[in-house]
């Protein structure tokens, strides 16, 4: 089943983050309504939201409550009850369905998919408990990386390990279930590749953006990624088979490492807006929000054009200081502030965007600032 979704009617959005917050700015630009569900009062979407559900997002009355509001539902994170998800599906027009959440909130079952899409992922074993880990841990060369199978993200949940004596810190790992251990890629940049898909099939894709992380949250991203036109195509045929054979639709970002002779390797996947796209309010015809609106109404989708090179900073609970005392002197940057309440550390609080002619001279003024010292 497949419906056109129209200005003036309801859009759903499960989770109140800034991600949906985005979605919802741009589906109102249009002229839809919009109702989120979300644990806190006032969250980021709920700010710019119609309709407003406050309870826990496996609260089956809230469900109900979205659904029936809400013409067509979206959702803007991924650790989502699989099983609440394909009921809701059953009383609402969920276009995007459970299967994509299902394998993406999983890491052993993401890579499965991706291989089985026919696209390289890096070598890697999977493990139950810790002492399996040790008896297969010779599959794999040090250094390698274990991962929780399920949840953990900005490098939370996660262990490189370097040697024999090493494996011991990867124990705890295992209190929150079943891993996956990764062979260490020698990978010489890191990119995404956001594509998206609607629900007749048509799909598009960003440009890919370069990613810069420090600690393992993302930094900067460079668009466009400096790359050959070889790794461009094979980024994009790799996110091209990944989204025909999951079906997607709306919005998938394919993180993907490149390797010295330029072929790629597929890191992990996000069903949903990224925070590697966020320059595209500025820099495309299409914003990554705006696309992932038509997609789930059933609209067709804009063929994406990079207006300009660009550069995408985040903005870190510790950045927002010094940030809001100095922005006015940069008549180029575009600030995004999500209307967070705490500007925690190593929270993501907004971004920056600046359109540039001269990439190498806007790192250098984006260095000289000295807001992102910390």
């Amino acid at each position: 089943m497949t419906k056109t979704i129209l200005p003036g009617q309801t859009i759903g959005i499960i989770g109140g983050g800034q991600l949906g917050r985005m979605m919802a700015l741009a589906a109102k630009e249009a002229g839809f309504k919009i109702a989120v569900l979300d644990p806190g009062m006032d969250s980021p979407t709920g700010q710019v939201a119609d309709i407003q559900i406050v309870a826990p997002f496996n609260d089956q009355h809230a469900l109900e409550e979205l659904a029936e509001v809400s013409d067509v539902i979206t959702y803007e994170f991924e650790n989502i009850d699989v099983e609440g998800l394909k009921k809701l599906a059953e009383i609402a027009y969920v276009p995007q369905g459970a299967e994509l959440i299902r394998v993406t909130q999983n890491r052993i079952f993401e890579k499965q998919a991706i291989s089985e899409a026919g696209v390289v992922v890096a070598d890697y074993i999977t493990a139950s408990t810790f002492r399996e880990l040790t008896e297969k841990r010779s599959e794999l060369s040090f250094p390698f990386v274990v991962k929780t199978a399920r949840g953990g993200y900005d490098g939370k949940g996660q262990q490189t390990v370097s040697s024999i004596d090493e494996l011991p810190q990867a124990e705890a790992l295992f209190e929150n279930g079943e891993c996956v251990a990764e062979a260490f890629v020698e990978f010489t940049k890191e990119i995404s590749v956001i594509i998206q898909r609607n629900v007749h099939g048509e799909t598009a894709i960003l440009p890919i953006g370069e990613n810069i992380h420090k600690d393992h949250i993302l930094h900067q991203t460079i668009v466009p990624a400096q790359i050959d036109k070889e790794t461009v195509d094979l980024a994009k045929q790799a996110a091209e088979k990944i989204a025909a054979h999951l079906n997607m639709v709306g919005t998938l970002a394919v993180e993907m490492f490149v390797l010295e002779n330029g072929s790629i390797i597929v890191n992990e996947l996000a069903p949903r807006p990224h925070n590697s796209g966020h320059y595209s309010i500025e820099a495309t015809n299409i914003s990554q929000f705006h696309q992932h609106i038509r997609a789930v109404c059933g609209w067709p989708l804009r063929q994406p054009i990079l207006w300009s090179e660009a550069v995408m900073v985040n903005v870190l609970g510790e950045h927002v200081a010094p940030l809001t005392s100095k922005v006015s002197q940069f008549p180029n940057w575009s600030i995004h502030l999500y209307g967070k309440d705490e500007a925690k550390q190593k929270r993501k609080m907004g971004h920056v965007t600046i359109l540039t002619e001269d990439l190498k001279a806007t790192l250098s003024e984006i260095d000289a600032s000295g807001i992102w010292l910390e």
